[in-house]
């Protein structure tokens, strides 16, 4: 799976070296308060708490590789992620997560450790990921939904919100729905449709009491994609937008890019898709 643009291994991402043993975390976390999952100097990631939480636990000093990145504020049910460890260090799997869980924020959880093959690469094996948005409906927010999902309230014309999720499906040049993540020029960027375009299998939308609930299965999803997506059919449901200007978006590269980003708050994580795994 491409997540900022087409890579491949090709020697980049080397196996586990003789003597190391490599490991599978799934990991779940409330995003709030987090600066998202990839290193950041100062810390106040995931990425960070995690490495941390290894050194703690075992002394044992290693880079903890996540299938992608998530933003501040994005939540996670089923990161996936992979480390190498030292061979002699054998401890279990169930030891593995207790320890682990142990040296953790309660906000981040290990809730599995497996081996892995020694050339598995949690980024550049994902062959998918399904991703969550949920939106509270209510007048009123629930306390313990703040943080937790998008409060919209108001008229939202849900048989609008499911013809924009019917133009989705397919396989389609998403630049004017994602964003730059400022590693080359817009111009650049627009000139490398294979950069952008990505297969989306399927768009559900689901009414479950107050909540409303949009997912995203896909081959892969650019910066910010499935937060614009979601903002800008929210933005047509309200009636502040046509469903042409949506159909537009994905109709032809030229043009603006939509502003409409959804918060984060309600963005998650549901699961990796790994060739072969029929676990996620």
């Amino acid at each position: 799976m491409r997540e900022d643009g087409i890579e491949s291994k090709l020697g980049l991402h080397p196996a586990a070296p003789q003597g190391m043993r490599r490991l599978r975390l799934t990991v779940a976390y409330c995003g709030s308060g987090w600066r998202g999952w990839q290193s950041l100097a100062g810390g106040g990631t995931i990425q960070d708490e995690l490495t941390a939480a290894v050194k703690k636990a075992t002394r044992i000093e290693t880079v903890v590789h996540g299938s992608g990145r998530t933003d501040a504020g994005v939540h996670a049910l089923a990161q996936v992620a992979h480390m190498d460890v030292p061979a002699s260090a054998r401890m279990s799997h169930g030891a593995w997560c207790k320890a682990l869980n142990a040296c953790l924020p309660m906000t981040i959880r290990v809730t599995r450790v497996e081996d892995a093959e020694p050339g598995f690469h949690a980024r550049f094996d994902a062959v998918g990921k399904i991703y969550r948005y949920r939106i509270w409906r209510p007048e009123m927010l629930d306390p313990f939904e703040a943080d937790r999902a998008w409060h919209v309230y108001g008229r939202l014309d849900i048989s609008a919100l499911r013809r924009c999720a019917d133009l989705l499906a397919g396989r389609h040049n998403f630049v004017r729905l994602s964003a730059n993540r400022g590693d080359m020029w817009e111009t650049q960027r627009r000139a490398l449709p294979e950069k952008t375009t990505r297969t989306l299998h399927r768009v559900d939308i689901a009414e479950t009491g107050d909540v409303l609930e949009i997912e995203f299965e896909g081959d892969g999803f650019l910066y910010r994609m499935a937060r614009l997506i979601t903002g800008s059919m929210v933005q047509v449901a309200r009636g502040r937008a046509t469903e042409e200007w949506f159909a537009s978006l994905l109709a032809t590269h030229e043009g603006l890019q939509s502003n409409q980003m959804a918060p984060a708050c309600g963005l998650y994580l549901v699961s990796v898709k790994y060739a072969g795994d029929l676990r996620h």
